[in-house]
């Protein structure tokens, strides 16, 4: 059986061997989406080669409800996706799609396509990564690792976002980032990178080329 491996302990890995100053050309832009983000984040291996960031629907800084995080979600929430996990996860998958690009909304325009190539994507993933990875997203403070971001800053979320609700995330995020700048999509969902594309495209184009 292969072990599993988290996110954090394979970025750790690969940098042991691939320091950042020698894969990462001098002021690149690097974009982080979703649970993805912390990997884009600078603090843990310095700014020196780093112009810019961008978090695009991120997790961080907590997404897990705590007395210190009364906005987060109830540990209830990601019990039921790890049980979802088990008891079916292709069909989990393919739930999922719905509320993650907001199809479920009245009047939302459904993707078929979309939603199959979703849960293709999510089947690939394979059972531990889908199970381990609740808890790496979930309870993973990266309170600390934002208080060290030293570069601009652009942080993006749609306001109705049913996966990373805003409030626990981008509008936590963005008071933690020195100078973070914070713009919020209206109505636009957890898939921003699909549905909002050409709107995401242009402001990222726009960071880039400032």
């Amino acid at each position: 059986m292969i072990p599993f491996i988290s996110q954090y302990r394979l970025r750790d890995i690969l940098l042991t061997r691939f320091h950042p100053r020698n894969v990462v050309p001098p002021d690149t832009s690097v974009l982080g989406m979703a649970l993805f983000a912390s990997e884009a984040g600078p603090a843990r291996h310095g700014t020196s080669r780093v112009k810019k960031v961008v978090l695009v629907g991120a997790v961080p800084p907590l997404m897990l409800k705590t007395k210190g995080n009364p906005n987060g979600l109830p540990l209830e929430v990601f019990d039921g996706i790890r049980n979802s996990v088990v008891t079916d996860r292709s069909q989990f998958w393919l739930d999922l799609s719905m509320s993650f690009y907001g199809y479920n909304r009245p009047g939302a325009k459904i993707s078929e396509g979309v939603r199959q190539a979703f849960w293709r994507q999510g089947v690939l993933a394979g059972f531990p990564a889908s199970y381990f990875c609740v808890k790496a997203f979930s309870e993973t403070d990266q309170t600390d690792d934002l208080k060290k971001f030293d570069v601009p800053t652009l942080i993006i979320h749609g306001d109705d976002d049913q996966i990373v609700p805003i409030q626990a995330a981008a509008l936590a995020s963005s008071q933690l980032v020195k100078g973070a700048t914070l713009k919020i999509y209206k109505a636009a969902s957890h898939g921003l990178a699909t549905t909002p594309k050409g709107e995401l495209n242009n402001d990222l184009l726009a960071l880039v080329r400032s």
